[in-house]
């Protein structure tokens, strides 16, 4: 079966939304499975900039089919206007994009409580993107939540959605003193919300085992770094759904079967926004010979946040490749490593005087590690017009070897910029 899985194997950012759309050019479909529009995917071309939160990177090809799955957390209206932008640029959605019945529905109200755990939970917040993602599942888990398919059918919506504003006024007027919920306007603006996407909901399972099984090319869109899955994350600084490769089956409602290839992107740096551990972060030091957050394109896509900034971590990257079963690399930005006259690489941590080659369980072991690092010498001169393995500087070539000796995967994607162009691809180990 012609399926590939693209996922980012570090705490998100890692470039995911720009591979998508590379390898959406020779794609007939394209998916996106989990995650809500806390997740932000931007696509640079020649037209400007775009970004995508909830639709797959890959609608800009007119010829590819767009799915939204089941294990996504729909808002509505972030969904509609995130429609009427493309539309507005010209990319029709007319018989080209599906969303399962299946996914679960993001209510005004779930954005409120997001915020509102995490004011009570003060110093200890998670610095979550307050979209009520984490909320929206939570009522999943508890078998309370609205699906796409409630949403669509006002009576059933008018049934759901009144048992579950009953429990949210409780939650709300006893533990944050907050006003309650009104019902009938509730129910008025997500019943009119149903009928604007109902054209776009369809048999998106149906299709995708219909499509695979024809062979047409599958791209299955991993929305969060793996780092953050709910499962094998960082607990309690995670997003609320899985983001290896068998959480992007499940959410798309495949069989593992159905998979050819998993593709791993990883930055040539690490970076992580928003709160929880980062073992390799740079020093206040470090910080003023890298390139600013600005100049290394490191702001976020949906909060506009800075990320902070580490080195390259191979033991988390070898753990996340191996619990996905990662065979490819896409490394990007290698040309914001530029002007650094030297680069480290960690290469293993200690805790307690005791060295590990891998991440801990615990997150508040993650907090204590000590990196061991390798360091290379950098290459200080450009890579944002390379075209070829030989046209990078020997330094850079050596880095790219280390890297790939240490997570022992190949590097088959190599980016030195945002645009189409600023790309290299690989053929059996070497760089075409």
């Amino acid at each position: 079966m012609p399926g590939i899985i693209v996922i980012g194997l570090q705490w998100g950012d890692e470039g995911k939304g720009k591979i998508v759309d590379l390898l959406a050019e020779s794609a007939s479909h394209v998916v996106r499975s989990h995650g809500g529009s806390n997740a932000g995917h931007t696509v640079q071309r020649e037209g400007g900039s775009y970004a995508f939160h909830l639709i797959p990177s890959g609608v800009l090809y007119p010829h590819t089919h767009c799915y939204i799955g089941a294990g996504t957390a729909i808002e509505p209206p972030s969904l509609i206007e995130e429609i009427q932008k493309l539309e507005g640029r010209g990319i029709s959605l007319e018989g080209r994009l599906w969303i399962s019945p299946y996914a679960q529905v993001v209510f005004s109200f779930h954005r409120q409580l997001d915020k509102l755990y995490e004011q009570l939970k003060g110093s200890a917040a998670l610095g979550t993107t307050g979209r009520g993602i984490g909320p929206c599942y939570q009522d999943r888990a508890a078998r309370i939540g609205v699906r796409i398919a409630e949403l669509i059918a006002p009576v059933h919506l008018k049934d759901r959605l009144a048992q579950l504003v009953e429990m949210k006024n409780l939650e709300l007027q006893k533990l944050f003193n907050a006003p309650a919920l009104d019902f009938d306007s509730l129910y008025k603006e997500y019943a009119a919300y149903g009928e604007r996407l109902k054209k776009y909901v369809g048999d998106v399972e149906g299709r995708l085992a219909a499509v695979l099984k024809r062979d047409e090319n599958v791209l299955f869109e991993g929305a969060h770094g793996s780092l953050l899955d709910v499962t094998f994350g960082t607990v309690p600084y995670v997003t609320s759904s899985s983001a290896i490769a068998a959480g992007v089956c499940m959410g798309a409602g495949v069989g593992t079967s159905a998979i050819d290839e998993t593709l791993g992107v990883v930055k040539a740096y690490t970076t992580r926004v928003g709160a929880g551990p980062l073992p390799t972060a740079l020093s206040e030091e470090e910080l003023k010979n890298f390139l600013s957050c600005e100049e290394a394109r490191e702001i976020g896509t949906t909060t506009g946040r800075k990320r902070r900034i580490g080195w390259f971590d191979a033991p988390l990257v070898r753990f996340t490749a191996q619990i996905s079963g990662v065979d490819l690399i896409a490394l990007t930005k290698l040309d914001v490593l530029d002007k650094l006259e030297h680069i480290k690489v960690c290469v293993g941590y200690r805790l307690d005087g005791q060295v590990l080659e891998k991440p801990p369980v615990l997150t508040e072991d993650f907090t204590r590690l000590e990196p061991i690092y390798e360091v290379l010498e950098g290459w200080c001169e450009s890579t944002s017009s390379v075209k070829t393995w030989k046209g990078l500087p020997s330094n850079a070539r050596r880095y790219l070897e280390r890297v790939e000796e240490l997570i022992d995967l190949p590097i088959h994607i190599l980016s030195v910029g945002p645009d189409h162009n600023q790309t290299l691809f690989v053929e059996k180990g070497e760089f075409a």
